[in-house]
């Protein structure tokens, strides 16, 4: 979680939410980290430039195969249901998130994709690891846009 940490770190000083995740694979030698990314909807002017999907596009061309059923993702911001689905439709054994998400969480704030019995694959799902930093470099880089917002512009009426 502390690598998805630093890629979220990445996002924010790119002017994106700040959301980071890692793609990592169990083998012989232990944990082999297979694909990082963050969140890049804004620089990209790209929707679905989520995290997830950013590591997951890069795990899948590393790997050749969309299907990565070895694989387990890390992410510091519980996914949203279009990065559920497509963790599943990839087949991930695991998803392991840091803070919740309230307002569009789809692994169990708002709805359980992952747990969803009429899908044809599920995905195993834990969330709170690392929660307190993962949700305070969140917290932080809204409370900045916001007093950014407030700010006076320094213009003849400002």
């Amino acid at each position: 979680m502390r690598l998805a940490l630093a890629q979220a770190d990445a996002a924010r000083q790119a002017g994106e939410v700040p959301v980071g995740a890692v793609i990592v694979r169990r083998g012989a030698e232990g944990l082999e980290l297979i694909a990082s990314g963050h969140n890049r909807p804004i620089t990209t002017h790209d929707p679905t430039a989520h995290a997830e999907i950013v590591a997951l596009r890069e795990a899948a061309r590393r790997l050749g195969n969309y299907r990565l059923p070895e694989c387990e993702l890390f992410v510091t911001l519980e996914p949203c249901a279009m990065c559920a689905m497509a963790l599943m439709h990839a087949r991930f054994k695991r998803v392991v998130f840091g803070a919740t998400d309230p307002k569009t969480g789809a692994a169990g704030s708002v709805l359980n994709l992952f747990a969803e019995p009429r899908l044809n694959h599920h995905t195993a799902a834990a969330g709170g690891v690392l929660a307190e930093p993962c949700g305070e470099i969140l917290r932080a880089f809204f409370a900045e846009r916001r007093a950014a917002r407030r700010a006076p512009t320094g213009g003849l009426d400002g």
